[in-house]
């Protein structure tokens, strides 16, 4: 019920359909690379080891989750060196975990695009699979348009016999709207046996994670599921389409929190707060507003309409209206008129009055 955990990040694919020179999982929602977001909802629980699999790009993987990685969590990294399935990745990933196979050990694997996933449900997946001492837990979605997903096939008794996917499926289990979000919870020494029974026999040649599930069911083991409550948590970001549907509900949950925290937001649609913003309560944002980076905005302070903000200190009481400022500082009880820009390094003094389309350079 409360042996070990680790987790095994599958951040290894081209992404292909992002059109883009950047690797997939370092593409930003709400200022923070989409990789690190999943890897912060798992430093929430009680992970003693994150593996993350890389393989396109991988140094610029690296060096990214190195820097950015929740402070505390150790993060260690696997090459993926031929792109072979994401059995092979997972089967990379459990290589890198240190220390032997304990029989109450648990494993979380999900792959690196999922960005909206709460540390919540990931937690109750990890309840529900050692409550029923699985050897693996599914979180598992019902989807209106199941189209591109694996299908959750059943046995009499109820429990997931087979996933299977799209390309392989028979035209009845095509009709399944039960799908596989790609998150598990494995027992660690069930999976690397299971991931040696893996074979390429399917439409891409590769090996499939998802047979995993039929190798335990087949073995005797309980294979089980959790229904995700929202399935917006388990989608996946493959292209820009996706991402920007992403960013729009990462943002909507950034600016209901804060609100709950006693920030002010005339308009939350047009207000833009990046996920590594810090802001203090009876802090007033009027439309338009942008906050990018490491921004700290002291309590009871005003900022907009239309300000955009990268970097930047404004202290408690200041108002900050119609400005661009980029790694600038605003003192207490300081007024920054319109059309203001504050360069890197620009100081307003605490009190003071900055004058409509004034420049202040560091």
């Amino acid at each position: 019920m409360s042996g070990s955990l680790s987790a095994i990040v599958l951040a290894a694919g081209g992404g292909t359909r992002m059109r883009s020179t950047l690797p997939k999982p370092l593409h930003r929602l709400c200022g923070r690379p989409m990789v690190l977001h999943v890897i912060d909802a798992l430093a929430e629980l009680d992970v003693e080891q994150v593996v993350v699999v890389v393989g396109h790009g991988g140094d610029q993987v690296v060096k990214t989750v190195t820097e950015l990685a929740p402070v505390g969590l150790e993060v260690v990294f696997a090459e993926q060196a031929e792109q072979r399935g994401t059995g092979d990745a997972t089967a990379v990933g459990l290589a890198a975990l240190r220390g032997g196979v304990d029989d109450d050990e648990d494993v979380v694997v999900l792959p690196g695009d999922t960005p909206l996933l709460r540390p919540t449900t990931l937690a109750e997946l990890v309840h529900t699979h050692r409550t029923r001492s699985a050897g693996v837990t599914l979180l598992t979605a019902e989807a209106m348009d199941p189209t591109g997903y694996g299908r959750i096939v059943r046995s009499k008794d109820g429990r997931v016999a087979a996933v299977v996917e799209q390309a392989d499926a028979s035209v009845e289990e095509l009709s399944i709207t039960e799908v596989n979000t790609s998150i598990y919870c494995f027992s660690r020494s069930l999976l690397g046996p299971a991931l040696r029974r893996l074979t390429p026999q399917n439409e891409q040649s590769e090996l499939y994670l998802t047979d995993v599930v039929a190798v335990l069911h087949d073995a005797g083991y309980p294979t089980h599921s959790l229904t995700a409550l929202d399935a917006m948590e388990a989608a996946g970001v493959n292209d820009r389409a996706q991402l920007a549907i992403a960013e729009a509900e990462l943002r909507d949950r950034i600016n209901e929190r804060w609100m709950r925290r006693g920030v002010t937001m005339w308009d939350p649609e047009r207000t833009y707060v990046d996920a590594t913003v810090d802001l203090a309560g009876d802090v007033t944002l009027l439309p338009g507003t942008v906050l990018r980076g490491r921004c700290r905005i002291g309590e009871g302070a005003r900022i907009g309409p239309n300000a955009f903000l990268e970097d930047t200190v404004v202290a408690e009481g200041a108002v900050v209206e119609t400005v661009r400022a980029t790694r600038a500082s605003v003192g207490a009880e300081a007024l920054v008129e319109s059309f203001s820009v504050l360069g890197p390094g620009a100081v307003v003094a605490s009190g003071e009055r900055l004058a409509p389309s004034s420049t202040r350079e560091g």
